[in-house]
């Protein structure tokens, strides 16, 4: 008989993963499924990227590498953090991971101890609290609503930081609201996170470059540089550089951290895939200048889904200043019943009963820590989002 791990029972499989599985499945079937659930850009890696990786290939750069990055790309993260953040690192304050996920994976649990407290703001991508409970730590979630437009205010963080807190996870703009943080009301946070020295800071800028507007991003350990020597601070190119299949993830921050991080690395994946990293050199020396051309396109699709989702009975949907993903609340549509007879006491049950009806794949508000609410990503076309939100506005229009 197999016994597994009792650290499992204590983690869930992804939702968001979960839900584009679905979605695949039911378009094997010959079902006519619109998947919202992938959080990746639909645009093409740039053309002066995959050249890059090309030539890695033809100058036979495919052996190991360093465990936690080549010092090529160690040296552009330090010359983007210098540009992008105006924050000074060194290579050996630098470590590369297979994805953003690793990296924050590896900090966990090369800091975590039993009993350890994550404060979590919610809604929070869905992977934060499982790593936290696979390192061995407790998550502590700070509920943000419409109200505060998903933003915790300091008077939330400060009640949650007990003795015992040893991480703050950072996440702007937000997957999945796309809410992003003003330097203000980012520095209301960073006051707090002052007074309590004991408290490390992770940051998930993965969104940094997909911003809107009149918005401008900013990062913790630049809006206080107090906090630098006790500020992780990571990113990627899966976004940004529509890269999420390359799996590169770094982190800056204090030489200690990160030399544990290379550490758990070393035992685990070792180093990542060195032509993505060849890749990734390429990606933050080159030009940028394909960014703002896909912030165009993101921004269009942002406003036309808002606007057909505010057009929905029972569906309140607010104005997010990043990332492309909206986080709609349907409070209208609980205790309605669908067309099939089953009542919407959830978001789980509403988009269960969503893709069933109309075949549209949206991932539940629950998995993200705050209901009722559904997250869309509009990181697909314009024809796929206007018959998605059409799709759901009748659906809506059935409850009864």
């Amino acid at each position: 008989m197999i016994t597994l791990s009792a650290t499992l029972s204590r983690v869930k499989p992804s939702p968001t993963i979960a839900v584009s599985t679905k979605a695949r499945e039911l378009k094997e079937a010959g079902r006519d499924v619109i998947g919202l659930g992938a959080g990746e850009p639909d645009f093409d890696t740039p053309e002066n990227i995959r050249e890059a990786a090309k030539r890695a290939i033809d100058e036979g750069k495919t052996r190991y590498t360093a465990p936690d990055g080549i010092p090529e790309l160690k040296k552009a993260i330090c010359a983007k953090f210098k540009r992008d953040n105006g924050l000074d690192y060194t290579p050996a304050q630098v470590s590369v991971g297979t994805g953003g996920k690793q990296i924050l994976y590896n900090a966990l649990m090369a800091t975590l101890n039993p009993g350890d407290e994550v404060v979590i703001p919610a809604p929070y991508w869905v992977s934060y609290p499982d790593m936290v409970l696979l390192a061995g730590g407790k998550p502590v979630f700070v509920e943000a609503g419409m109200d505060t437009a998903y933003k915790i205010t300091a008077d939330q963080l400060e009640a949650a930081i007990t003795p015992k807190t040893k991480w703050f996870i950072f996440n702007s703009p937000s997957n999945p609201t796309g809410a992003g943080y003003t330097w203000d009301e980012l520095k209301a946070l960073t006051d707090v996170l002052l007074r309590h020295p004991h408290v490390l800071v992770m940051t998930d800028d993965m969104y940094e470059h997909l911003v809107f507007g009149d918005y401008e991003f900013c990062t913790p350990a630049e809006v206080e540089p107090k906090l630098y020597d006790r500020t992780l601070t990571c990113n990627g190119v899966s976004k940004a550089y529509a890269m999420t299949g390359w799996r590169i993830g770094y982190a800056a921050g204090p030489e200690q951290i990160i030399k544990a991080m290379g550490k758990i690395q070393s035992q685990s994946t070792s180093n990542p895939c060195s032509i993505s990293q060849w890749a990734a050199v390429e990606a933050l020396n080159g030009t940028q200048d394909f960014i703002p051309k896909h912030n165009e396109i993101f921004q269009r699709r942002r406003d036309l889904v808002v606007s057909m989702l505010n057009d929905a009975e029972g569906i309140e949907c607010p104005m997010p200043e990043g990332a492309f993903y909206v986080y709609p609340s349907i409070a209208g549509c609980i205790g309605k019943t669908a067309p099939s007879g089953t009542k919407i006491t959830d978001d789980e049950v509403f988009a269960t009963e969503l893709l069933e009806a109309k075949g549209v794949a949206v991932v539940f508000g629950a998995a993200f820590g705050l209901s009722p609410n559904f997250r869309v990503s509009y990181a697909t076309s314009d024809e796929a989002l206007k018959e998605a939100c059409t799709r759901i506005q009748d659906f809506c229009k059935s409850l009864t």
